[in-house]
């Protein structure tokens, strides 16, 4: 295949925000001042919060402000001061009309969601960008306050934290609640009219998918002098899986999904396998992943993830179907399908011809426009899918066993159990051992049903 550096997405204005150490969470007290009115009025100004301000959660911040009507960012929340003060600099930066957040409005702390969300209830819009531990906890205090919400990706790390997911989205449904989840890929028109074509049949039935995230070593910050450990691990949130779910499930979920889509059907179960190879940080994090998925029809879906130094490096999808190919997903900003398995040029036959598209912003232009409008949108089910699939993998791969769809489903095992109740006094699930490692999953002993 042609997996050339050439193909893959050019940086973006909101991947500049993105940071090892993005994705905090939530704030703590709120002026008694404040009503809970938060959207209509007069002037049909939408209200918003922030609520986890590191890179996804200020880069998404800063879709939704350049949204049409009119906008104001009136709270924000994070567990770290200096994340919060950078985030809300770089948007004063970018939209100084439209951000409004005293300081009052900056809350600190494990609860803080809560008064955040409770800033712009109800009908206002929650922008949870915490790690994917919290996103089903913050989704249903939102949608209990009535609030809309975009959630990045990823949505939770275990199977209860996804049926807590969806049982919000049923709600937020029955409430004309909007909701969108962070997989802008399925927003991103060149990939759109792709993934329309391969359904139309232009490469025949679809047998083979491939999803790919080969690239440097994951960021890892030693944990500071006084620091918690708790906060340390909020900090590292991709290198702990009760904080992240993996690097199989937080950085290859868009892909995953993408060739979900490509297939129109999610896996029936998943065998594979992962480790560390090359890692020496103190932390949980595997630094390679193969994953072997079955489709219903029984195709497969490949999926290979690992950072590295020194090794090749690919990020998108490849697609074969019994009369072609397509090479395409996160990381490729030109789509590509071929009449062959040889992806040359002399054998691609269609390429994007339209203008050019901002998946980021495109996903919360139709999420403000739903808003706006009084539309039906609610993307829960296929976010929580999605994360279900990178959960599954990751079963497969830390345990060495084939696990099915609805094992992983009905599992009840929690990464963090009681995370309801943690303070940042709380001690997180997985401590340090005497030589300051932590626990790894070993696959042929790890349990994770």
């Amino acid at each position: 295949m042609n997996t050339q550096n050439k193909s893959q997405e050019p940086s973006t204005s909101r991947r500049k925000f993105l940071k090892q150490t993005s994705g905090a969470l939530a704030g703590a007290a709120l002026a008694s001042t404040i009503g809970t009115r938060s959207y209509a009025g007069e002037n049909n100004t939408i209200k918003i919060a922030l609520v986890g301000c590191g890179g996804r959660g200020t880069g998404a911040a800063a879709n939704a402000l350049s949204t049409k009507g009119p906008t104001q960012l009136v709270v924000m929340a994070d567990v770290f001061p200096n994340r919060l003060d950078s985030s809300l600099k770089n948007l004063n930066r970018q939209f100084k009309d439209k951000v409004n957040v005293p300081p009052d409005m900056q809350m600190l702390g494990m609860d803080a969601y809560k008064k955040a969300i409770d800033a712009v209830a109800p009908g206002g819009l929650v922008i949870l960008g915490t790690p994917p531990t919290f996103r089903p906890i913050h989704l249903e205090y939102a949608v209990a306050k009535g609030c809309n919400v975009f959630m990045e990706k990823s949505f939770a790390v275990d199977a209860p934290g996804i049926r807590r997911v969806l049982k919000a989205g049923r709600k937020a449904e029955a409430k004309n609640l909007k909701i969108a989840g962070g997989l802008m890929s399925r927003h991103y028109k060149p990939l759109e009219q792709a993934v329309q074509l391969l359904h139309d049949g232009i490469i025949g039935d679809i047998i083979t998918c491939w999803a790919y995230r080969e690239h440097a070593p994951v960021g890892f910050t030693p944990k500071s002098p006084g620091m918690s450990e708790l906060a340390h691990q909020i900090r590292n949130y991709s290198s702990f899986t009760w904080v992240n779910g993996s690097f199989i499930l937080d950085w290859l979920i868009h892909n995953l999904d993408v060739c979900c889509w490509c297939k129109d059907a999610w896996p029936v179960s998943a065998q594979g396998q992962g480790g560390r190879q090359t890692r020496t940080a103190a932390d949980q994090l595997f630094d390679h992943y193969s994953v072997e998925y079955s489709f219903p029809d029984g195709t497969r879906l490949l999926a290979q993830g690992r950072h590295m130094d020194n090794c090749w490096g690919f990020f998108g999808d490849v697609i074969h179907g019994t009369k072609g190919s397509a090479v395409l997903g996160e990381g490729i900003s030109q789509p590509r399908i071929f009449r062959d398995y040889n992806q040359t040029s002399a054998n691609q036959i269609w390429q994007y011809k339209g203008p050019r598209c901002d998946g980021y912003q495109n996903e919360h232009d139709l999420l403000f426009e739903a808003i706006r409008e009084d539309k039906p949108y609610n993307e829960t089910e296929r976010s929580a899918y999605a994360a279900l699939t990178g959960i599954l993998g990751r079963m497969a791969a830390e345990s060495g066993k084939m696990v099915t769809w609805e094992e992983a489903m009905a599992s009840d095992l929690e990464l963090a159990p009681g995370l309801d109740h943690y303070t940042m006094d709380s001690d997180p699930p997985v401590l340090p051992d005497a030589k300051g490692g932590y626990p790894i999953a070993m696959p042929g002993q790890t349990k994770v049903l």
